[in-house]
């Protein structure tokens, strides 16, 4: 089969046609119903990621896995494609060039991951441990006494951005725009919430690396700023959106993901029963089968590319889709439980530097949260449980779960001071129409942070 992928499908006589649109309703309910519906068209396949805007979905586990590799013919950086597309298109916060790892390559990748990586290296796994067990502990403890819950909104959701806000030294002032901006850019639809989410993002994390210049601390920010590399303000604000917007939107995916699997599918529920919690295979479960991230990593080849009988064209974006190649059935699995070759986190000289990190937090936090409250249930049927518009990440809506009635022991006294000896900043003012979920996560994030 030949497919010119990008440019304009033909088939060749495969029966997939046109091309699958990956930013509504439709898509988020079934993306594996869509995945399969590609399938007849090999390892590639013409998608839609935005209307009006083409591009070419790796679904192929070979495929992916060799694209990812080959960063001497697939380019990261989209500078070129950029120039074909509306400023106003809805995924150019997500997908747009920006002067991080993500995006570069050769020498000036290298020099930036290496800022990230030495960054990473300086983070103490038992401190790490100790800030997630007491954000957890604290949000299951106010869960405890209600009987029900979104576990998304009450504890999914606001667990990482507490956990970020120590590994990056970051006071909820500035948090507050970070969650709304990064969240939104996510889950943009128009171009009007793209460009407000972006530029809350921007302005957040230029506050931020200015708090750090002025009072530096024990964390990532504060690293990078002072590494012998010597990054512009511009550079670290650029590695800022990355790794925070890897370490927000994705873990508590990966979170709420593993959540419902153990609480919905009988392999692991029935082992919840009984006392065993199952956490490190159902995350093995969930990285292959929903990864967090589910579709991105786009590459642009330098020159049109003959690959698995597709044309690539040159600087077209050639999106990966870990969640299709993971589930490949030329490469399907029933042994997943401690099989760690599925793609969730790259692969080649992009893989995730904190992949460990971010397994690490999602285990601490569902053990602290099935240890606190042992005998949630899923209060309604999993399968009306509603996914998160959105290509680039796989989340629920929300996950409410019901459980018999907790009343934890007063904690021992600890101040928003003894946690948090960062400066006080003036909070910034609120953008207007900002979703009222969004103030009220923040507003409680805020109140624990300082103690009330």
């Amino acid at each position: 089969m030949s497919t010119e992928s990008a440019g304009g499908a033909r088939p060749g006589g495969c029966p997939a046609h046109g091309r699958i649109r990956m930013y509504d309703e439709q898509f988020a309910a079934d993306p594996h119903g869509a995945y399969a519906r590609m399938r007849p068209h090999g390892a590639f396949a013409p998608v839609e990621i935005a209307p009006g805007v083409p591009a070419t979905l790796a679904i192929g586990y070979d495929a992916v896995l060799e694209v990812m590799r080959d960063d001497r013919t697939f380019s990261r950086n989209p500078s070129t494609w950029q120039q074909t597309v509306p400023p106003d298109c809805p995924v150019l916060p997500m997908m747009g060039y920006r002067p991080n790892v993500l995006f570069t390559d050769g020498a000036v990748h290298a020099r930036l991951r290496g800022t990230i990586t030495d960054a990473f290296a300086r983070l103490d796994p038992g401190v790490l441990r100790g800030q997630v067990e007491r954000h957890a502990d604290a949000l299951v403890r106010a869960l405890g006494p209600l009987g029900e819950a979104d576990l998304m909104s009450g504890y999914v959701q606001p667990l990482p951005m507490l956990v970020y806000m120590d590994m990056f030294g970051c006071p909820p002032a500035i948090a507050e725009r970070l969650v709304f901006g990064m969240a939104g850019i996510f889950e943009a639809t128009t171009p009007a919430e793209a460009e407000k989410a972006n530029n809350e993002l921007n302005e957040g994390i230029y506050e931020l690396i200015a708090l750090k210049r002025s009072h530096p601390g024990e964390d990532v920010t504060s690293w990078l700023l002072a590494h012998p590399a010597e990054l512009t303000d511009d550079e670290v604000h650029s590695q800022l959106v990355l790794l925070m917007g890897a370490g927000t939107e994705p873990e508590q995916n990966l979170i709420g993901n593993a959540l419902r699997l153990l609480l919905s599918d009988d392999r692991f529920a029935g082992d919840l029963s009984g006392g065993s919690l199952p956490i490190e295979d159902a995350l093995d479960e969930v990285l292959w089968t929903d990864p967090p991230l589910a579709n991105y990593g786009a590459r642009f080849p330098l020159r049109d590319v003959e690959m698995a009988g597709h044309r690539l064209p040159a600087h077209q974006p050639v999106v990966m889709s870990y969640a299709a190649a993971n589930t490949d059935p030329a490469k399907t699995s029933d042994q997943r439980t401690g099989n760690r070759a599925h793609l969730a986190w790259g692969a080649g000289p992009h893989a995730c530097p904190a992949r460990n990190h971010a397994r690490l937090i999602a285990s601490i936090a569902i053990e602290r949260l099935l240890d606190g409250l042992p005998d949630m249930t899923l209060a309604v049927p999993v399968e009306e449980l509603r996914w998160r518009i959105g290509m680039f990440h796989r989340g629920l809506v929300s996950l409410p779960v019901r459980y018999p009635p907790v009343h934890f022991p007063a904690p021992a006294t600890d101040t928003g001071a003894q946690r948090r000896p960062a400066p006080a900043l003036t909070a910034p003012a609120p953008p207007a129409e900002r979703p009222a979920e969004g103030r009220g996560l923040m507003a409680a994030l805020r109140r624990w942070w300082n103690g009330e």
